[in-house]
């Protein structure tokens, strides 16, 4: 095994967000407020566009998705992470974290392609609005949405399979605050190298595809916006206006995490990122649809104004 102590690995010990242990009450506090926003700012859009007829449309359908994605990645991480602020020793089973790492690569390639979607929804909407309806049928709306869940749940499988059906040597410490794939390459005993490249070649792959998606319809949405009016121009703004912030924040921190050479790389710098795209962008998208979007809060308030009359 060259030179290295087998071991049957039972659990593994996450070194977590900070090596400080003074930070760590602070920490929590921090987290558990981002924790508790973003549940109730999530469900709550899952609930709202559920409930709400007037938001039964294809964009609301993918921003359904997008806070059921958010949610589910948020809560995968955060109470885990959460319960080890306050415990001695940062411990996570062996089957949890291969579970951890299935389902984070799950959400993490399905939020890539639902921005994908709401893209070329916003696209169809805006360069095409009198066929928007056709185009944009309920049934095309699940069928993408059909294809991109068994798309990232093999992904997902296939790496937590590969990953934990080989040997771990020496050190069961895992340099990060959840189970991820990159952390774990240098725990094997075996040459990683195929591994190693399927994680590139599928991460590059799922990156430029679902990004150069984007590009392209908001190029082609560029090129529409300037034969209208200026009334029509600030409209179509308008509506971009929310997707184009979550795909500049989610798309930047992704390329800062993965574009950067590797000797710019170090635990800090790769810890923020992860926080960032991992728990803080969860806790915003929401609040970025609802904030900007008056559809959102007029649903809102008919919703609030509905219970209160059945109150009543």
């Amino acid at each position: 095994m060259g030179g290295k102590n087998l071991t049957v690995m039972t659990e593994f010990i996450l070194i977590g967000v900070t090596r400080c242990p003074e930070l760590q009450l602070l920490l929590f506090g921090v987290f558990l407020i981002i924790y508790i926003i973003t549940v109730v700012g999530n469900l709550g859009m899952i609930i709202l566009t559920k409930v709400d007829s007037h938001l039964h449309t294809p964009m609301y359908f993918f921003i359904r998705h997008l806070a059921f994605i958010d949610l589910g990645n948020s809560t995968l991480i955060s109470p885990k992470m959460l319960v080890n602020f306050v415990v001695d020793q940062n411990t996570i089973s062996y089957y949890a974290c291969a579970t951890q790492l299935a389902f984070f690569i799950l959400f993490i390639i399905s939020e890539l392609f639902i921005l994908s979607a709401m893209a070329y929804d916003l696209y169809v909407a805006i360069c095409n609005p009198l066929l928007y309806n056709v185009i944009m049928s309920p049934r095309r709306c699940h069928v993408l949405a059909g294809i991109l869940y068994p798309y990232s749940t093999f992904q997902s499988l296939m790496f937590a399979i590969k990953i934990f059906t080989l040997t771990f040597c020496g050190s069961n410490v895992i340099s990060h605050f959840y189970c991820d794939d990159v952390p774990l390459i240098p725990m094997f005993c075996s040459n990683a190298r195929e591994i190693q490249s399927l994680i590139i070649m599928f991460s590059a792959f799922n990156l430029i595809s679902s990004l150069l998606v984007v590009l392209l319809t908001y190029m082609l949405i560029l090129i529409a916006i300037f034969v209208h009016s200026a009334e029509g121009r600030k409209k179509s703004f308008s509506t971009c206006g929310s997707h184009l912030t979550v795909v500049v924040v989610f798309y930047g921190t992704l390329l800062f995490m993965y574009v950067q050479p590797k000797s710019a790389h170090s635990y800090d710098t790769d810890i923020m990122a992860s926080v960032f795209y991992t728990l803080v962008i969860p806790m915003f998208n929401p609040l970025i649809y609802s904030l900007r979007n008056k559809e959102v809060k007029s649903a809102l308030h008919r919703v609030f104004k509905n219970s209160c009359n059945l109150c009543v």
